[in-house]
């Protein structure tokens, strides 16, 4: 069964869906404290400065690792050590935005702040426990396919928060359509009761243990520090980029229905076929490959912005970009996601996967809150010029990752109860 499946076998596969759904219910919360926020923003006439402070309320997706070993190491009373956490997260964010739909964010700036920021609790915990479903239930063949299907459904979550709900807005009001966003969290506990409990990769048993040994364990390795560097930098570019993208677009003149229709209906579908295309494409190219080759596109497609800054306000313009940005973007994605999940070993894969993705948003987090200075400072052409460069770092590095990084060992769940009459060998194969 070493064969990677193909896509249409995917497809056809209900846990892919299970994966698409898990994926919507991640996607959703992103952008209503992202994006879509900032629209609205716009739309209430606060300026590019505020706009930018306001992104540092996304900060739990960078600290989440911080709670993930509690995560890890205590199941609820139901549904299992990991569906249990989904179901808790999946409701807090029903209500929290929910609650956002009640406020103006001219009016009470500080509210919508706090509101905001617990959505972004709930989300990035929601992050830590269906990333950590995810590494425990896919095998290494599925890894690639599994994240395009979950980045899939990740999309859908973000065309229904920025397509969906930009349209909504010019004829319901903004209240409304953060009532609807909150409905649709729905999805995802519908598909938290349906999914199995992954098998059992010995959990940790003590605070201690959960907290301390995924470190150690992940750091004991060659290259541990240079993979994490890299995470950091892979993406950093782009997501600066994309904290300005809405109001530039905005600032050019296109509607909020236009930036709807374009950048997050057609912009979000290319995005995933770029994910499905590298989840193909990583079969043949291999991990180190498919990560070089598809980070340099997502950082050239990035130029295609700066001719939109430099052209002014054109619909073909604006569509070429973004499908090209979104298609490349999903590719990188793809890869990123595969790679992320290769370092976890499933004892502690909430704890490590929390870690390593949260590093990998501490710089794009911190860098993204000056975005909107950057953007006045260099203009819009010089201030996507920059992201492009942003990127090469990243790419370099990638050729001084040790080959075996990416494949650590990681511990089979235990066959039956360990028989404490026999210490020889398993007892030193779990003492890590």
């Amino acid at each position: 069964m070493s064969s990677k499946p193909s896509l249409l076998q995917v497809l056809k596969s209900p846990r892919a869906w299970l994966l698409v759904a898990l994926g919507f219910s991640s996607g959703l919360p992103l952008l209503l404290v992202g994006g879509t926020l900032s629209a609205w923003m716009t739309n209430e006439g606060l300026d590019l400065k505020t706009i930018g402070i306001f992104t540092l309320v996304g900060m739990p997706y960078t600290l989440k690792f911080l709670w993930a070993p509690l995560m890890d190491l205590v199941s609820l009373p139901f549904l299992g050590r990991r569906r249990g956490w989904m179901l808790v997260t999946q409701v807090g964010l029903i209500g929290a935005i929910a609650a956002m739909g009640t406020f103006n964010p001219k009016d009470s700036p500080v509210a919508m702040a706090a509101l905001a920021l617990l959505v972004a609790f709930f989300s990035a915990s929601q992050d830590v426990v269906s990333d950590a479903w995810r590494t425990d239930t896919l095998s290494e063949a599925e890894r690639g396919f599994g994240v395009a299907t979950f980045v899939m459904g990740y999309r859908f979550g973000m065309i229904a928060a920025g397509a969906l709900a930009l349209s909504l807005s010019q004829f319901i009001g903004w209240s409304r359509t953060y009532w609807i966003m909150a409905s649709l969290m729905v999805v995802g506990v519908v598909a938290t009761f349906v999914a199995r409990e992954p098998e059992n990769h010995r959990p940790p048993r003590t605070l201690a243990e959960a907290a301390v040994v995924p470190f150690v364990d992940y750091f004991r390795r060659n290259g541990a520090v240079l993979a994490l560097v890299f995470l950091l930098l892979y993406k950093l570019g782009d997501a600066i980029a994309g904290g300005m993208t809405t109001p530039f677009f905005l600032k050019l003149g296109f509607t909020n229905l236009e930036v709807g229709a374009i950048s997050k209906g057609v912009g979000m579908g290319a995005t995933i076929a770029g994910a499905l295309f590298g989840g193909a494409l990583m079969a043949k190219l291999g991990m180190r490959r498919a990560l070089f080759v598809f980070g340099a596109l997502q950082a050239l497609t990035n130029l295609t912005y700066l001719a939109l800054a430099l052209v002014g306000k054109s619909h073909l313009m604006l569509a070429l970009a973004i499908c090209t940005d979104n298609v490349c973007g999903g590719m990188a994605t793809t890869a990123f996601g595969a790679f992320t999940m290769a370092l976890c070993n499933k004892r502690f894969s909430a704890t490590q996967f929390a870690l390593l993705s949260a590093l990998a948003n501490l710089g794009s987090r911190l860098l993204t809150a000056t975005s909107g200075w950057l953007a006045e400072g260099l203009g819009w052409a010089g201030f996507f010029g920059l992201t492009v460069v942003l990127a090469i770092p990243a790419l370099v590095l990638l050729t001084f990752l040790p080959e075996g990084i990416a494949a650590p060992v990681v511990e089979p769940a235990p066959a039956a109860p360990e028989p404490s009459q026999n210490p020889p060998a398993p007892a030193t194969a779990v003492a890590r």
